[in-house]
This record gives structure tokens, sequence and C-alpha cells, in this order.
């Protein structure tokens, strides 16, 4: 992330009121396409993923001053990311009365219906497969796959024993490859 300040500095002009909105911009200009994508990848929808990017943002701007740098602010906002998202989720779900399967269908669906959707490409199996995973193995194998994040800085952004972590992880590449090499 070249030519952005480090977390520190983000932070430093946070805190003063008169470089408070600079720190906040800059910050936002950051890590939005990190989070942009790792949202993107649980709630598939473009929109929706905007949606609760901003959401995201409104958080952080409302809690940043109690950020207490116990946590890296990486890991601090992946938390409020996957929570929020997660909290996407439950209202969909809710919405519709169905199950985390049937919202997980439909996202499938929305996958199978978008224009580049090409059935033979790996990615796509990939999108498709990572779909029908049960809620957590997905975050855990979003956050390790495409985000590299280490099991360390897993179990602090979703609060759960690396142990945990790393079970749910194997189950969900194993479904994976169960799921790419039968379609």
């Amino acid at each position: 992330m070249a030519n952005f300040p480090d977390d520190n500095e983000l932070l430093s002009l946070f805190r003063e009121s008169s470089t408070k909105e600079k720190g906040y911009t800059l910050l936002v200009k950051k890590y939005q396409e990190k989070l942009y994508w790792h949202i993107r990848r649980m709630v598939v929808d473009h929109e929706n993923a905007n949606d609760v990017l901003q959401n995201v943002f409104i958080k952080v701007w409302k809690g940043l001053d109690n950020f207490r740098e116990d946590a890296r602010l990486y890991t601090w906002l992946y938390r409020i990311a996957t929570n929020e998202s997660i909290t996407f989720l439950e209202q969909e779900k809710k919405k519709s009365s169905v199950s985390y399967d049937d919202v997980s269908s439909a996202l499938s669906e929305k996958l199978v219906a978008d224009k580049d959707f090409d059935a033979s490409k790996l990615e796509w199996k990939l999108q498709l497969a990572i779909q029908k995973l049960p809620e957590k193995q997905k975050i855990v194998f979003s956050l390790r796959y495409y985000d590299e994040m280490s099991y360390e800085e897993m179990s602090k952004v979703l609060e759960t024993s690396e142990g945990a972590l790393k079970a749910s992880y194997h189950h969900a590449v194993k479904k994976i490859e169960d799921f790419i090499l039968n379609h």
C-alpha cells in the first residue's frame, strides 16, 4: 500500500482535530478496496457490498476515537467488516424468512446469472463452491485464501481459537475440492 501513511500516522492524524478528516480520508482510501472485496466475497452482490462498506466506514468514523490499539487497525477494520457482513446476511435471511442455505442458494444463482459467468472456468467453480459453504467456513476461507491472513490475526478478527479456525479452514478446503472435482 505504497504512498499511504502507516496506521500509527493515520491514527495520529485522526486524533488531531485539525487533521481528523484528512486522517479518516486517508484511512478510507488505504483500506476501502481490501475491505470491499472481503465484504463482496460474503454478500456477493456489488450494490450490497457497497452498502455494507458504507456502514463499515460509518462505524469506523464513530468508533475510531475509542480504538484502544490493543489490536492492529487492520484487524479492527476486518472485524467490523465481517460483523457488518454477517449482520447484512442475517437481515436478508429475516426479510425473506428463509434459512442461510436458501440465502446461499440465492447468492449462487446471482453468481450464475452474472453476464461474465463461465462454469468451465475454475474461478467461477471456486466462487460457487465458496457460496455453498456454511457461513463460518466461508468467512475463514475468504480471510485465509484471499486476504492471506494468519490464523493468529484471524483469531483476533473472529474472536475464535486458532485451532477452531484451522479446522474450519480444513473443512472448507475439503468441501471446495469435492465440489470442484464433482461439478
